[in-house]
């Protein structure tokens, strides 16, 4: 972690060219058994499996908050808006580049992309290199199996199983029209978009594995001279 460094040791890491991967995660509801920073730990996590496979990576501590509005009206969702993370990605990354010449956005929550795709865009009209990374896997969307599955792996005691319950299961571009109306809330009653029902520690630790080994491939073909000589 770069926080854990004091700055002369990271301005000795300059000569090797590090890249620095942020978390961008979110603090909001997820369901009656997830706490409310899952998408953050995931970020985090895939942020520190790359770390430990690239020498070459640091990790900047996560942002905890996001663009989660289309969960408003469930307790405890914090969100902060398409606007104000878009205009905190470019400051934070504008900073970043000052240390660090390759900067690649680990994002944990969907609501996120658009504002992180704008920031992206903007950041690399003024020279800047910024990746942005958008975990791929093909189960339910939110706090369904996989985040279950995630979090029992990561932190088993913060999940309540036993409250666990199906949410609407069916595909998300079958109801993101009405996502887009109503949000989340004019879907599910309890937050949860998917089934979490079988949900184990096991299945949660393959899924981070290939998740983790996707962003370290995307990464070598970004940068391949920085990191293509890292063994595994």
């Amino acid at each position: 972690m770069v926080a854990d460094l004091t700055s002369p040791e990271v301005g000795a890491l300059r000569a090797t060219a590090p890249v620095l991967v942020v978390p961008v995660g979110a603090t909001e509801q997820h369901g009656p058994h997830l706490p409310l920073s899952t998408d953050t730990d995931l970020a985090g996590a895939l942020c520190a499996g790359v770390a430990a496979r690239c020498p070459r990576v640091l990790v900047a501590p996560a942002i905890a908050y996001g663009a989660s509005g289309e969960h408003a009206g469930f307790p405890g969702t914090l969100s902060i808006g398409q606007a104000a993370l878009e205009l905190l990605i470019v400051e934070l990354c504008r900073s970043a580049t000052d240390t660090f010449e390759r900067i690649v956005l680990v994002n944990g929550h969907g609501g996120n992309i658009e504002a992180l795709r704008r920031a992206v865009t903007s950041l690399r009209g003024e020279s800047r290199d910024i990746r942005l990374f958008l975990p791929r896997h093909d189960s339910d969307a939110h706090a369904g199996r996989a985040e279950t599955a995630l979090q029992l792996h990561l932190t088993p005691g913060r999940v309540r199983l036993e409250r666990a319950e199906p949410g609407d299961t069916r595909r998300l571009a079958e109801i993101l029209p009405l996502l887009r109306a109503g949000g989340v809330a004019a879907v599910s009653a309890n937050g949860v978009l998917g089934d979490p029902s079988g949900a184990t520690a096991a299945e949660g630790a393959e899924l981070l594995e290939r998740l983790v080994s996707q962003l370290y491939e995307q990464i070598r073909q970004w940068w391949p001279e920085p990191v293509e000589r890292i063994r595994l």
